[in-house]
């Protein structure tokens, strides 16, 4: 049915229609469903952790205990720099937000193979589950970011002075930055693994590679980085290493020369065009996707 024909009609409460352009990002319909996304928020946050033990614990052990994995690792065996850190402070700010950005990631780019069922069932506004999978995940580190707020406060009781500067008020933005990051890339992936399954066997394995290349494990200013000028343009060419460094700064706030703003730059720009082109593939593969599976 046109548009002409439904303007000579009855007055219908919704009307779908084909969407035309792989760039319309439709944002009144996903308001209109705002009650799934939520309803897809609750699913995944009471799913995550059910008929385990320990349940919502375990969004505070996950970041604590990987970090004292980091840090007997790392830090005692290995005897990588912190450049003054604490190295619970400095391995745990690290984690926690990787820990969203590969999250956001690695369950965005599953979006069409494991709603494959619910997507050839009903109709709603797809990019909604990949909305719900970044809220989520959102929560998740709101939860974590106050773990790191108690080793913080029992460092300043023990007589180490750690007190967040200025910059920790960019963590909303940072936090927007990592989910929009995430979401593009997700969208990306789920688009190809429609037809090439073989990406989605990689997302994992390229997930954990790419943390090795971020500063989670060592800060940009440390000898390990700034004596090996191959591994520290790596580094910097990763999006996500101005995120984490600039998140560390504010939170922890360490005196130091903080020249991240360059690299921040590049970080807003590559999300931006990674988000353009992640949904423009996430709209157009929609379309066509129930065929191709």
């Amino acid at each position: 049915m046109d548009s002409k024909q439904i303007s000579e009609g009855e007055n219908w409460d919704i009307v779908i229609r084909a969407e035309k352009s792989p760039f319309a990002l439709r944002l009144q319909e996903i308001w209109r469903y705002r009650d799934l996304l939520t309803l897809f928020v609750k699913r995944d946050f009471v799913a995550t952790y059910k008929q385990t033990v320990l349940g919502p614990l375990w969004f505070f052990l996950q970041p604590v205990l990987t970090a004292i994995v980091y840090s007997v690792v790392f830090g005692f065996i290995a005897r990588l720099s912190t450049s003054g850190y604490p190295r619970i402070l400095f391995y745990l700010s690290g984690i926690i937000g990787w820990s969203y950005f590969a999250d956001c990631l690695t369950k965005t780019s599953a979006t069409f193979l494991t709603n494959q069922n619910l997507f050839g069932k009903v109709y709603f506004p797809r990019i909604i589950l990949p909305l719900s999978v970044v809220t989520t995940n959102m929560i998740r580190f709101v939860i974590q970011l106050t773990v790191l707020a108690i080793f913080i406060v029992y460092y300043n009781i023990t007589g180490l002075k750690i007190i967040p500067n200025e910059y920790a008020l960019l963590l909303p933005f940072l936090l927007v930055l990592m989910a929009c990051m995430g979401l593009g890339f997700g969208t990306l992936i789920s688009s190809v693994t429609t037809k090439y399954r073989d990406f989605q066997f990689l997302v994992a394995f390229g997930v954990t590679l790419l943390m090795y290349f971020s500063p989670v494990l060592f800060p940009l200013d440390s000898p390990q980085v700034q004596n090996n000028e191959t591994f520290r343009t790596i580094l910097l060419l990763n999006p996500m290493s101005a995120i984490i460094e600039t998140m560390r700064f504010g939170l922890l706030g360490k005196e130091g020369n903080f020249e991240l703003w360059g690299l921040l730059g590049y970080s807003i720009a590559f999300t931006i065009v990674l988000l353009i082109i992640g949904l423009y593939m996430f709209n157009r593969v929609q379309r066509t996707f129930t065929d191709t599976v």
